[in-house]
């Protein structure tokens, strides 16, 4: 392991870290009781322990050893036959408290003597505090133990439950080669679990907050989705296509080019839904495939909106990806999302709607980051891209409230319910497109068993009219 970076067998992790922790060098795994400091320590321990490199797993005065091992077991990663052969658990606690923090480094010091491992453990090294005579006891034997674990070619993790404030002023901060924070914090109602690297010597690390959850296979991460904008240009289609819907292709001057995002807004029960099931089964007439990313509706209802308006419930071209908008995790979604375009090889992808991911981002700026990401990556890759956003009132005036992001969409159009003699009316306006002449007129729509159709008449006498926006830039 010298000379190489310590892996954690799960690759997400590994890419935040810039490849790994250090492979010979002090890591600092901080974070309060609860945040998964152990599951972490563990899930690397079982990852790089082999018999000729053992791990060592030292526990001090926190939680007993018999704890430590029990938890581990619950874990799928747990290998009970490395254990006593390629992972080792040893008890500090008692030591500390008979023989101080000297007795302490003479034991770590004989293990590693005995055993040579290839990584060790010391959890919790914050709880070696305690038994220190005075801050310049702690100083010396932390000067020793550095040396010692330095000197030695092995990977050291230490873990311990400190509070932000502290790794400015504990002196272990000082020696420690890599910084990994874990973190819970309160979002309303609900919490949320964020990695963030605070310092790791000559590596490219993803800076930032991360999230993640804990499960039965340990640490699972999603980096957080943000894209830099590419050092040159990148290919774009050269040929425009459908809509899903004839008359909404002359609209935006023929179609919508490929790599384009296009955010359709308007209040609850205009059509939103029903324009994206148009543009995802419209590109599976021609081959595309599409995937309908949902919080509105769940398979059930949408199976049943799908079939009633002549589409089939099943169609080897379109999957459903539903996620309920309670205890989502923006990343994960962002996440689960790109792998389900990569597995399908998607060219059409429909997110319904962009309000549930807004709360789930919480802050305006995450929301801003994360959608400008999505946006670019999915124009590099060419995927066309269909957003709803749902306004809160029943009529527009055409402008859209400037935090959804419509600035990131190539194309805006909204929906809009009017009263006409009694009765409520559809009508359909583009209020902007790039790289293209739209339409500037206000169109009426009805939607029927045959889904949305448009009339060839615009609308007249309303008063008002959107903002038509043309922009003459090459695609």
């Amino acid at each position: 392991m010298t000379g190489e970076q310590l892996r954690s067998g799960h690759q997400p992790l590994d890419d935040v870290l810039g490849g790994g922790l250090p492979g010979n060098g002090i890591s600092v795994i901080m974070g309060l009781p609860g945040t998964g400091k152990t599951i972490i320590a563990q899930q690397y321990v079982f990852r790089n322990a082999r018999p000729d490199r053992p791990a060592v797993y030292f526990s001090t005065l926190s939680e007993p050893l018999e704890k430590i091992i029990r938890f581990g077991q619950t874990l799928e990663f747990f290998d009970a036959t490395a254990v006593g052969t390629s992972v080792f658990y040893e008890d500090l606690g008692h030591i500390a408290g008979r023989d101080g923090l000297p007795g302490v480094g003479d034991h770590i010091a004989a293990v590693l003597k005995q055993r040579r491992p290839g990584l060790v453990v010391i959890d919790s090294f914050k709880a070696l505090h305690a038994p220190a005579d005075s801050d310049a006891g702690f100083r010396m034997f932390l000067h020793q133990l550095a040396g010692r674990l330095t000197a030695f070619p092995a990977a050291s993790l230490w873990v311990g439950e400190y509070e932000p404030g502290e790794a400015a002023n504990s002196p272990e901060f000082a020696v420690a080669d890599a910084i990994v924070e874990l973190a819970v914090m309160p979002l309303g109602q609900r919490e949320k679990r964020f990695l963030h690297v605070r310092k790791l010597r000559g590596s490219g690390f993803l800076s930032g907050q991360h999230g993640y959850r804990l499960t039965p296979q340990g640490l699972r991460l999603f980096p957080r989705l943000a894209d830099l904008p590419p050092a040159g240009g990148y290919p774009l289609g050269g040929r425009r296509i459908t809509t899903g819907l004839p008359g909404l292709d002359a609209m935006v001057g023929g179609g919508l080019w490929p790599g384009s995002a296009t955010m359709v807004a308007g209040p609850s029960g205009s059509g939103k839904t029903i324009m994206g099931l148009h543009f995802i089964y419209g590109g599976a007439e021609h081959g595309e495939r599409g995937i309908i990313a949902t919080f509105q509706e769940n398979p059930s209802q949408l199976n049943r909106m799908r079939t009633g308006l002549g589409w089939p419930s099943a169609d080897p071209a379109v999957e459903v990806m539903y996620r309920s908008p309670v205890d989502i995790h923006i990343d994960e979604w962002a996440h689960d999302l790109l792998e389900t375009v990569e597995r399908t090889r998607a060219r059409r992808v429909v997110i319904d709607s962009l309000m549930d991911l807004q709360m789930a981002a919480v802050e305006e700026t995450r929301f801003r980051e994360f959608m400008y990401s999505l946006v670019q990556r999915f124009s590099r890759q060419g995927i066309t891209l269909l957003s709803t956003h749902e306004t809160p009132a029943l009529h527009s005036d055409g402008r859209l409230p400037e935090f959804v992001g419509s600035h990131l969409a190539d194309n805006v159009i909204t929906l809009t319910l009017d009263r006409d003699d009694g009765s409520m009316r559809r009508s359909l306006a583009i209020i902007k497109t790039r790289a293209s002449n739209h339409d500037p007129a206000i169109r009426q729509f009805s939607i029927s068993a045959d889904g949305i159709k448009l009339s060839d008449i615009a609308i007249q006498g309303k008063g008002r009219s959107p903002v038509a926006t043309r922009d003459a830039a090459a695609p």
